[in-house]
């Protein structure tokens, strides 16, 4: 709109006159108001018309179900409402017209915020347990606002939604409009933002409503919906809800690490939108306009494209692949569907013409004015008229009921109709909505600018950079240098640190800044978002990340420096372990130099401990402070300094909330680190330090007590000369008697404890993890790796094997992963209860290095992957240790050499009944396996058994299809019905050839079920055969699976064509029949 007004040539090439550019700018000023009033008198009929006056809020639709007010539907309502508010702007007589349409738009704003306040509760319960019983309500009554829906009678559990109304709040409040008004409402908003935050791991129902594509009531992690959040925690971060006016207290805070782990998960799944849905047109506004949750042009340009490839039409966009909603053959009468019943649904989807607008507005974003026009014209094609002659936007198109079969026949043959939800007078307000938005750009009368204060449509380090005490994202440099500061924790450490020109700070040399343990952060941090009126008890307990803990923190008048959670002593065992130590410090600065997004250097601050000097690997500690000293950590820029000289340059966050409570309070409930005092400076080099000396000693087995009377396991106990038999022993003891029985004056708990630190520091690793199983020690922040496999595309099971599985296929809270360890594996196997725990950390950040070793795995059975682990150790390692008397670090190598055993890159040397254990159990199968079993199943009308269990083709075929996640899924479920990983192997190698026989006969089908047991044991039949082994008598298949891949496939070949011959007709002479090679 800014063109009209720029002076304009001639037709002769002569510039105009200063007359006729007066003239112009009034004529081109006149038709913008005019233009502007146009869009008015649509917002009042279309809009305004329908808002609530007495909460403000909105319909889905004008007529149908009009008491009924929808948040998502109504977020949209305000923008469209904003939108024109910020055009009118321009103009300075608007004749009111600017403030009346503002005040509408707050007027909705504060109505959703008043409606979910009166749900405080609601959000207080779900930071601490993400159900959907526990979610916010996203249908309101709309004239009281009271709630329409029991908690169990509507998907609530929405993420978009709340994440929706928290960018647009922000995009309001930075125009100028003063939306929130007081601090309990400040408050409410934090507690908000930590409703959202773990939008990574919470499964919910999605813009859709439905969950999975089943429509079975299933929840699942949706893209769109982790997307939506990450946008909104970056827009609101450092936002001041008071406007520019407002107060230090009235800012809200984003964890910065959570908002990574979003945009860790939202990156994996793209461009997927859920395990069920492959592609889906919410994906678009997650990608585009509003939030723009992705500036990866690579991962914008493969959503939106597949998006369009599968889901665009003439009439609209299909919300997702077999979408039955508002189809003639969808039954309303029931809640759910049927199983099998979406295929009904394939090729008859509704087309909603809502994406085509968002198309349009996308392409302006993107300036790409084709893509704008062809979806202009595309949307005009299906609008309407209402009776006030006023354009229509339809909620979606569907195929008449006498059309159903002639569209499946020919997709896109038919004509198909506007829904009847929206007849004449009847108005889709979310699509009518975005519409008014979509033409104010089009025709000139909004900038993106505007319709976009806070450049959410830009790179983060394109944005203008905020200014102010806050921390915001605003993009990294290209070089960005990571800052550490090294502490050493008494002065005679230091010294001996400086021996090896280690220059290190004690804690009292960096006064008046405190060193923090990370945990006393967190005690601070319980004080943001506390309100007692609404009961809400601020930020929940949760652990500070490696970016949280990479800021200075000022709070209090106090300036404070934490280390990070790597460095801090656990009650787990992992941090006993210098090797480990020292690689996940350089994980943590390669991971902090990566993703550091706020302005300012992260200062990370390592804490050196006496007892680390002691470890016989210190030594390589002293090599990776020499690296940081020469200024690079595996490619990254480091600088070592004083604190004192970082500070300037450091990123600062002002913890300004903190002044509303009693400084006293605070001061008692916080412990800074300390230094350690000693009355000399003692150590000179690593030659005079007592060494911790790694122990080892005789194992014996105690299990004969379990059933002895207790005085007999007392009397054990104090004549055992051997902490593991020790550990034993007092396992039995709180087996049997709890806990808090005492004897010796002290309790059996006490003696667990005393006795695990004294393993722990000579690293006698059998007795650290039998002790931390039996006081049921839980891996700090083990949620985060769990989610990070299962958005990988895995699933994960624990249990002991021969005993009850449990699988894992969502993402859980440490204390439900608690529950689980401690009581469906630790009373089978002690060390199975720490050891799975390991195994699920390391894979959990294997996954995200390494993600090639993972290939061909769906299923991480995590007890099998110890077996593959103890077969490894017993056939090519020279060791009679068992894998819990490693220590962390050489079990993290272990599974690293046993995750790179595959077919590609065989291991050297390894027998093949080896190769085949240790394939099968990690549960490793071939390239385009799954398709191929879905190629046996089409042709297999009774289904494939394996071990007595079925996989039916129907309804499998019907309700799933070849390349989705489900049915690879459903197939390794099948394949789990296998308790010898050898044979599971054999399995997947018949598979593959009854399938390339079937590829390259495509005439053959099988007239019964197809028994994958009975084919191997025909091949192991004609294996003895050819031996001239007693196949009566001989049932060992131990020779035939350390038999060569070359000369087993023979064997299982020849099986399948002769189960193949039998199973069809005969063929004709002339023709070459069941071609294999």
């Amino acid at each position: 709109m800014f063109s009209k007004f720029k002076p304009q040539m001639s037709c002769t090439g002569s510039t105009i006159t200063d007359e006729q550019d007066q003239y112009l700018k009034v004529v081109n000023y006149e038709d913008t108001v005019r233009q502007l009033d146009s869009y008015y008198g649509i917002v009042k009929r279309q809009l305004l018309r329908h808002q609530s006056p007495t909460i403000g809020l909105f319909p889905k639709l004008s007529e149908k179900h009009a008491n009924r007010a929808h948040i998502r539907d109504s977020i949209y309502c305000a923008a469209a409402i904003w939108s024109l508010y910020q055009a009118y702007r321009r103009i300075d007589d608007d004749r009111g017209r600017a403030y009346e349409l503002g005040q509408s738009a707050v007027k909705c704003m504060r109505g959703i915020l008043i409606s979910w306040i009166r749900q405080a509760h609601k959000v207080e319960s779900f930071k601490n347990n993400q159900s959907p019983q526990n979610s916010l309500h996203i249908v309101f009554d709309l004239e009281t606002g009271d709630t329409v829906y029991e908690d169990d009678e509507y998907a609530h559990l929405q993420i978009d939604v709340p994440s929706l109304y928290l960018l647009y709040l922000v995009q309001m409040i930075t125009s100028g409009l003063q939306i929130i008004y007081t601090m309990d409402e400040v408050t409410f908003v934090q507690n908000l933002v930590y409703y959202v935050e773990r939008a990574y791991r919470t499964p919910d129902y999605g813009m859709w409503e439905r969950g999975s594509k089943y429509h079975n009531g299933t929840p699942e992690l949706h893209a769109s919906s982790i997307g939506m959040a990450k946008a909104a925690l970056e827009a609101i971060n450092g936002c001041n809800l008071f406007g520019d006016k407002g107060a230090s207290w009235s800012v809200i805070y984003v964890d910065i690490d959570a908002h990574n782990r979003n945009r860790s998960i939202l990156e994996t799944l793209l461009p997927r939108e859920s395990s069920s849905k492959n592609t889906d047109a919410s994906l678009i506004p997650c990608i585009s306009y509003p939030c723009f949750a992705t500036h990866d042009d690579c991962l914008y340009s493969t959503t939106k494209n597949k998006a369009v490839q599968w889901l665009k039409a003439g009439y609209g966009f299909k919300r997702f692949l077999w979408d039955g909603y508002g189809t003639v053959l969808e039954e309303n009468n029931r809640k759910y569907y049927e199983k099998g019943e979406i295929k009904n649904f394939d090729k008859i989807e509704c087309e909603w013409p809502i994406f085509f607008i968002y198309m349009i507005i996308d392409g302006v974003f993107k300036g790409n004015s084709q893509q704008t026009d062809a979806y202009q014209k595309l949307l005009h094609q299906r609008i309407m008229r209402d009776r006030y002659g006023d354009l229509v936007v339809p909620q979606y198109y569907y195929v008449s009921h006498d059309s159903v079969e002639a569209e499946k026949q020919d997709p896109g043959s038919q004509i198909r109709i506007p829904s009847s939800d929206c007849g004449p007078g009847t108005v889709f307000l979310w699509g009518q909505a975005l519409y008014v938005i979509s033409q104010l750009l089009v025709d000139g009368l909004l900038h993106i600018n505007e319709l976009d204060p806070i450049r959410r449509y830009l790179p983060s380090y394109n944005r203008p950079r905020k200014t102010g005490r806050y921390s915001a994202f605003q993009g990294t440099a290209s070089d960005l240098v990571v800052q550490v500061v090294l502490i050493a924790e008494s002065m005679r450490l230091q010294a001996m640190m400086a021996t090896y020109g280690i220059q290190t700070q004690t804690p009292h040399e960096v006064e008046p800044v405190q060193i923090w343990p990370p945990s006393e952060l967190v005690k601070v941090y319980e004080y943001l978002g506390v309100n007692k009126k609404l009961g809400l008890q601020g930020r929940p307990p949760r652990p500070i990340g490696a970016l949280g803990t990479s800021k200075v923190y000022r709070v209090c008048g106090l300036t404070v420096l934490c280390y990070p959670l790597t460095l801090e002593v656990s009650d787990f065992y992992l941090s006993h372990d210098m090797s480990l130590l020292i690689d996940d410090i350089k994980s943590e600065l390669q991971f902090v130099g990566k993703y550091w997004r706020l302005y300012g250097r992260p200062t990370v601050c390592l804490l050196v401990r006496e007892e680390h000097m002691r470890d016989a690997n210190f030594k390589e500690m002293i090599d990776l402070f020499a690296m940081l000293k020469g200024g690079r950590c595996q490619g990254l820029k480091v600088r070592i300094g004083r604190l004192q000289n970082l500070l300037s340059s450091s990123c600062v966050e002002h913890l300004d909330f903190m002044h509303m409570f009693p400084a006293e309070d605070f001061h008692q409930k916080i412990n800074m680190f300390s230094q350690l005092e000693h009355k000399s400076v003692g150590y000179q080099s690593l030659t005079d330090i007592r060494q911790a000396v790694r122990f080892s000693e005789e194992r014996v087995e105690y299990k004969e007590f379990s059933d002895k009377p207790i005085w007999e396991v007392i009397e054990a106990y104090r004549n055992c000369d051997t902490m593991l038999g020790q550990s034993q022993l007092l396992g039995i003891l709180l087996n049997r008697d709890g806990a808090c029985f005492t004897f010796d004056d002290e309790s059996v708990r006490d003696r667990i404890i005393k006795l695990n630190k004294q393993a722990g520091v000579i690293r006698h690793w059998s007795v650290v993890r039998y002790c931390s199983s039996l006081l049921e020690n839980l891996v700090d922040s083990i949620s985060p790796f769990i989610t990070s496999l299962l958005v990988n595309g895995k699933q994960l099971t624990v249990g002991v094997i021969g005993y009850e599985e449990i699988l894992i296929d969502v993402p859980l809270t440490p204390r439900e992963v608690h529950q689980i360890l401690y009581t469906k594996l630790q009373p089978y196997d002690v060390y199975q209860a720490v050891l799975q725990q390991e195994i699920i950390v390391y894979l959990g950040k294997l996954i995200t290095t390494h993600k090639h070793l993972f290939s061909g795995i769906l299923k991480i059975r995590i007890g099998w992957v110890i077996r593959a682990m103890q077969l490894y150790m017993d056939n090519y390692m020279k060791t009679t240790k068992t894998l819990d008397e490693l220590s962390p670090s050489d079990v993290r190598k272990m599974i690293i050499k046993v995750m790179s055993v595959g077919d590609k890159t065989p291991h050297e040397n390894m027998h093949p009944i080896h190769h085949r254990q240790i394939y099968g159990s990690l549960c490793r199968v071939p390239d385009n396996f799954y398709e191929r079993v879905w190629i046996i199943l089409s042709k297999t009308p009774r289904g494939i058994v394996v071990a007595g269990h079925r996989l039916p083709q129907q309804p499998t075929l019907s309700d799933m299809t070849k390349h989705e996640l489900n049915f690879s899924l459903l197939v390794e479920q099948l394949l789990n019905r296998l308790d010898r990983p050898e044979y599971r192997h054999i399995i997947v190698e018949m598979i593959m050839i009854v399938s390339t026989i079937l590829q390259r006969n495509t005439e053959l089908t099988f007239d019964g079920e197809v028994d994958l047991d009975q084919l191997v044991a025909n091949a192991f039949t004609l294996f003895q055969k050819d031996r001239q082994e007693d196949c009566e008598k001989s049932d060992d298949m131990k020779t035939f699976y350390d038999t060569t891949h070359n000369i087993t496939v023979r064997y299982l070949a020849r099986s399948a064509v002769n189960y193949i011959l039998s199973s069809v007709p005969p063929a004709n002479d002339n023709q070459e029949f069941c071609n294999v090679s």
